[in-house]
């Protein structure tokens, strides 16, 4: 695997408070990284200064020769008096021939949508597009901000999917700020909790029972990560979720159902 992106020793300070402290982070070629943490713990800050559209108070971040990234935002504005159809979003930032719009579109499964209006679209198709767009780029590095704001939790379970076979068929690395704190540890290969520093990293199994994570997020999400577990060598129910809302699965390998 090739290094993509890393943070060393990053820190923001922003009128005299500290957004983010001494964080240290990679991603990998074909590599999943997942960023938790309660609200403002820092996650979109960190992306930005990744990115380098965020100035660093202390520390540095290396970017692999030639990278190229595509990016999906949290949110996109857009004027709701003015219809903008799904070609036009695509080609916003560089011109692109339709045919080069059609196979990303085809790639996240919305091609048939090319002509439509973008404020027609239901949140996951909405998301399918914002993909495609940064699919464009053939990136390197995907960095994906919330990639199931708006999508019910059956939309999110094909939304994850999708991902995981973008990153296996391009080779590509991910990486992801989720609010989600089960479905996506299914799939993610490292997990970073962050609130304002790097609380603890590792797989999802090694996080969930880490003491600051349950501190921050308490023990029923712990248990619910326990569900993804791969050494699980038993079954049981998910025991719920920060929002501490109630969902039912079992465990099957290491993919879940949607609730």
């Amino acid at each position: 695997m090739t290094q993509l992106i890393a943070a060393h020793g990053v820190a923001v300070t922003i009128n005299g408070r500290t957004l983010l402290h001494e964080i240290d982070l990679s991603v990998d070629t074909g590599e999943i990284v997942t960023i938790i943490g309660p609200n403002g713990g820092g996650k979109t800050t960190l992306v930005r200064a990744l990115l380098g559209t965020q100035a660093l108070s202390a520390g540095s971040v290396t970017r692999m020769e030639g990278l190229t990234v595509g990016y999906v935002p949290q949110r996109l504005n857009l004027n709701p008096m003015m219809p903008v159809r799904v070609s036009r979003l695509l080609t916003s930032a560089t011109p692109r021939p339709r045919s080069q719009m059609l196979e990303a579109l085809d790639e996240t499964g919305v091609g048939h949508l090319v002509d439509q209006s973008v404020h027609t679209l239901s949140g996951g198709e909405f998301r399918r597009v914002l993909l495609a767009r940064a699919l464009l780029h053939d990136p390197n590095l995907l960095v994906l901000d919330e990639p199931v704001a708006g999508v019910d939790h059956a939309g999110e379970l094909v939304l994850y999917e999708l991902i995981q076979r973008i990153r296996t068929e391009r080779g590509c690395g991910v990486l992801m700020v989720s609010h989600d704190l089960h479905v996506v540890m299914a799939a993610t290969d490292k997990v970073i909790c962050l609130n304002g520093h790097v609380c603890c990293t590792g797989q999802p199994h090694e996080v969930s029972k880490h003491s600051e994570y349950v501190r921050l997020f308490g023990p029923r999400a712990a248990d619910a990560l326990a569900f993804y577990e791969h050494q699980h060598d038993h079954e049981h129910g998910i025991g719920g979720d920060v929002t501490h809302d109630h969902a039912h699965g079992h465990h099957h390998g290491d993919r879940p159902h949607a609730g």
